[in-house]
C-alpha cells in the first residue's frame, strides 16, 4: 500500500511541476496572425522550408508553394491525386510526399530561381538566347580564370541556345578587382570588353594601376577616352547592381554560376550540359 501511495504521490508532483513550470520572467504569451493562405482545395498537410521562406500546401493532385511575402502561389507542382502526406527535408532541399493507400513515396528536388538583372552588360551569344548564363567573378580569382575554358567549350556546343553573361563581385580581399572591373567595363564602350577581360586573366597575378593601363595600351583603345570613362558613375553603379544581384542569390564567393537564375552546382561540362538541355526542353 505504501508503494502505491508512493507512486501516486509521485506522478502528482511530475504532473505539479509539467503544468506550472513557466519560464522565468515569463506573465504569458502575445500572438498575431502573420499571413492567411486561402485555398481552393482542402490542404492534406502543410510544411515549411526551415529558412521561412516557403509554405509547403499539398492538396489533391498538386503542391502549392507560396511565399511568405504573401500572394498567389509562385508555384504549382503537380503530383498523383492519391498523396496525402508531406514533409520537407532541409538537408537536400526537397519536398517528400506519400500516399498511405497507394503505399508510395516520391522526392522532388527544390531549386530557387533567382531574378538576375543583366541589362546594359557585356555578353557573348545571341541577345534573344533561352538559356542564359551569368558567372559572378572576381578578376583575382584563379578559380575563375580556370574557369573560362569551360565556358568557351560551352558555348561552343551551343552556339545559337545560350548567352553568357559576366557579373562582377570582386573580393574585398583582392586589392585590384574592383579597378580592373571598372576598367574592364571602360574598355566596353570601345567594343574591346572581352579582349580586355581574357587580358585580365592571363596577368591575374600581376594586376597593378600600371598593369591594367598597360593593358588598355596593347589593345590599341583611345586610352585617355577610356580613362575618362573609368570615373564614369554609371560604371560604378552597374558593378554595385552586381553585387547587390549577388547579395540576394546568395553569393558568398567566387565563381558562382547560373543558368537562368538557377545555381549550378556541377561545374563540369556535363553539369552545365545537364542543366541547359532540361531548360530547353521546357522551353
Amino acid at each position: 500500500m505504501k508503494k502505491v501511495l508512493g507512486l501516486v504521490m509521485a506522478i502528482g508532483t511530475i504532473i505539479t511541476l509539467g503544468f506550472s513550470a513557466v519560464p522565468a520572467g515569463s506573465v504569458g504569451i502575445d500572438w498575431e496572425v502573420r499571413q492567411q493562405l486561402k485555398l481552393d482545395k482542402e490542404p492534406l498537410d502543410i510544411a515549411s522550408s526551415v529558412d521561412n521562406k516557403w509554405v509547403f500546401a499539398l492538396v489533391p493532385g498538386e503542391i502549392l508553394v507560396y511565399s511568405l511575402e504573401g500572394g498567389d502561389p509562385i508555384a504549382k507542382i503537380p503530383v498523383d491525386p492519391g498523396m496525402d502526406r508531406l514533409t520537407y527535408s532541409q538537408q537536400d532541399n526537397s519536398i517528400i510526399v506519400s500516399s498511405r493507400a497507394g503505399k508510395a513515396v516520391k522526392i522532388i528536388d527544390l531549386q530557387e530561381v533567382h531574378d538576375i538583372d543583366v541589362s546594359g552588360l557585356p555578353f557573348k551569344g545571341p541577345v534573344e538566347a533561352p538559356v542564359v548564363i551569368t558567372i559572378f567573378t572576381d578578376y583575382q580569382c584563379p578559380y575563375c580564370a580556370r574557369l573560362e575554358p569551360l565556358i568557351s567549350q560551352v558555348l561552343a556546343r551551343y552556339p545559337k541556345e545560350v548567352k553568357y553573361v559576366n557579373k562582377n563581385f570582386p573580393l574585398s580581399s583582392h586589392r585590384f578587382a574592383r579597378k580592373a572591373a571598372v576598367a574592364a567595363l571602360a574598355a566596353a564602350r570601345q567594343d574591346k570588353f572581352w579582349e580586355f577581360h581574357h587580358a585580365l586573366y592571363q596577368n591575374m597575378n600581376a594586376l597593378s594601376d600600371e598593369k591594367i593601363r598597360q593593358i588598355a595600351v596593347d589593345l590599341g583603345l583611345d586610352v585617355q577616352q577610356w580613362e575618362k570613362d573609368m570615373t564614369d558613375p554609371a560604371i560604378m553603379d552597374l558593378i554595385n547592381r552586381d553585387m547587390l544581384d549577388a547579395q540576394r542569390a546568395g553569393v558568398r564567393g567566387t565563381p558562382s554560376i547560373f543558368i537562368d537564375g538557377k545555381y549550378l552546382k556541377k561545374r563540369s561540362f556535363e553539369g552545365f550540359k545537364e542543366m541547359i538541355d532540361a531548360d530547353l526542353q521546357k522551353k
